[in-house]
C-alpha cells in the first residue's frame, strides 16, 4: 500500500504526514466543533470538517487532505486536495489531485460545496483525478502544493513523487482556463534539486508590481526557505524565475539563491492582504501553525514577528486551538487579518480514523 511505502531515506508516507507528532494513547472523535479557546491573544474557532472523515461522503470525496483554496477568475471558490479515497485511506478510488467548487460567502457559517472540478465531474457526480497517469511505481501520487488565479487563467504547481513518496522526481506547472474545470500541463518543469532542493514545496501570491512573489522549500519539511519572483505574464518560463540571494554584502534579485529563512518547513501559504503580506505555515520542527505578517515579501523574515495560530498535541487533549497531528494551514479567500480562515489537515496516522481538512477561524492576528 502507498501509505507504508518508503523512500531511500527511509521515510514512509505516514511517518511524513506525521511529522513531530506526539501520538496520543486514544482517539477522541469530533462530534461537534469545540468552543472557542484564546491563545496568545487570539480567538481561535474550530468552524467545521470541510472533506474527508468524520463528514458525509461528497462528490465521490471519504477521505482527504489539503484543501489548498483559490479564488477562481468567475468569483467562486476552488479547493484542491492531495491524496483522496471514495471510503478511507488506502481504500477505493485513489486519486490526486482532486478540486471541488464552493459558492460560500458567509465564511463564519462554514464553506459548503456545490461542485467538483475535472472532465465530466458535472455529470458523474465524482470528483475525478484532475488529469491522468497510474499511481504506480513510477508516479506514486503528484501532490498539490500551491493554486493562483491571474487575470482569467488558472496555474497549479504540483509535486510529482516517485518511485516512493516523499521522493520528488520534479515539480510541475499546470494551467487552467475554464475556472479550474480542466487542466492542461503547462510543459513547464523544475528540476527536484532546483535551489538545494528548496524548490519542491511551493507558495505563492501576486504582487501590484506585475511579480508573482514565491516561497519554497523541501517537501521532506526538514529544510529552510528561499524566494523567487516571476512575471505574472510569463509563469511558463523556467529562466524567468528570479531568486532573491545575498552576495557582495547586499541582498537582491538575481543573486544566487539564499535561504531567507532557517526551519524545519511544511506547507506554507502566502497570500497578499489587507495592503500586506501574510505567511501561514506548518512548522514542522515545532509541531505548529506559525504565521507572519510582513510589509513585502523581501522583508527579514529572521526578525519578522511570528505568531503560533494552532498548537500540535496528542489526540486525548484537543481543544480549538490544540490540535492533532495537524499539518496545512491554508487561507481561505474572504479572509482578512484580523478574521482568519484557514483550511488545516489532520491524520490519525496511528489507525486511519482521521484523515480530513477541516475550516479553523483565527481572531485578532493584527
Amino acid at each position: 500500500m502507498e501509505t507504508e511505502s518508503t523512500n531511500e531515506r527511509g521515510v514512509s508516507r505516514r511517518g511524513l504526514i506525521q511529522g513531530a507528532a506526539v501520538l496520543g494513547a486514544a482517539f477522541i472523535a469530533a462530534t461537534a466543533p469545540a468552543p472557542p479557546a484564546s491563545a496568545a491573544g487570539l480567538t481561535v474557532t474550530r468552524v467545521k470538517v470541510l472533506a474527508g472523515t468524520q463528514v458525509p461522503v461528497q462528490y465521490g470525496v471519504g477521505a482527504t487532505d489539503l484543501g489548498i483554496p483559490a479564488r477562481t477568475p468567475e468569483g467562486r471558490m476552488l479547493f484542491m486536495f492531495g491524496d483522496t479515497w471514495a471510503d478511507h485511506v488506502g481504500g477505493a478510488n485513489w486519486r490526486s489531485p482532486v478540486a471541488l467548487y464552493s459558492s460560500t460567502t458567509n465564511l463564519v457559517s462554514g464553506v459548503t460545496f456545490n461542485g467538483s472540478a475535472g472532465a465530466g465531474a458535472n455529470t458523474q457526480g465524482t470528483a475525478p483525478q484532475l488529469w491522468y497517469y497510474p499511481h504506480d511505481n513510477y508516479f506514486t501520487t503528484v501532490i498539490p502544493s500551491d493554486v493562483i488565479t491571474i487575470g482569467s487563467r488558472m496555474y497549479l504547481h504540483a509535486i510529482v513523487n516517485g518511485p516512493q513518496f516523499g521522493t520528488v522526481r520534479w515539480t510541475e506547472l499546470w494551467k487552467s482556463d475554464d475556472n479550474g474545470a480542466t487542466w492542461q500541463h503547462t510543459g513547464l518543469q523544475f528540476p527536484a534539486d532546483m535551489a538545494g532542493g528548496k524548490f519542491q514545496c511551493i507558495t505563492w501570491g501576486e504582487g501590484n508590481d506585475g511579480y508573482v512573489y514565491i516561497y519554497g522549500t523541501g517537501f521532506q519539511r526538514d529544510k529552510g526557505i528561499v524566494l523567487y519572483r516571476v512575471p505574472s505574464n510569463n509563469m511558463t518560463t523556467l529562466s524567468a524565475y528570479q531568486p532573491w540571494g545575498y552576495a557582495n554584502g547586499s541582498w537582491g534579485w538575481g543573486k544566487p539563491v539564499t535561504e531567507v529563512l532557517s526551519g524545519q518547513f511544511g506547507e506554507m501559504c502566502l497570500r497578499p492582504l489587507g495592503g500586506k503580506w501574510i505567511l501561514t505555515w506548518f512548522n514542522s520542527g515545532a509541531y505548529r501553525i506559525d504565521a507572519m505578517v510582513l510589509n513585502t515579501p523581501t522583508d527579514n523574515l529572521y526578525t519578522a514577528a511570528k505568531t503560533t495560530l494552532l498548537y500540535g498535541t496528542e489526540w486525548n487533549t484537543e481543544d480549538a486551538s490544540h490540535v492533532a497531528q495537524l499539518y496545512g494551514g491554508y487561507i481561505i479567500p474572504g479572509s482578512t487579518l484580523s478574521d482568519l480562515h484557514l483550511s488545516v489537515s489532520q491524520w490519525n496516522t496511528g489507525n486511519n480514523s482521521v484523515y480530513h481538512s477541516e475550516q479553523f477561524r483565527v481572531q485578532g492576528l493584527v
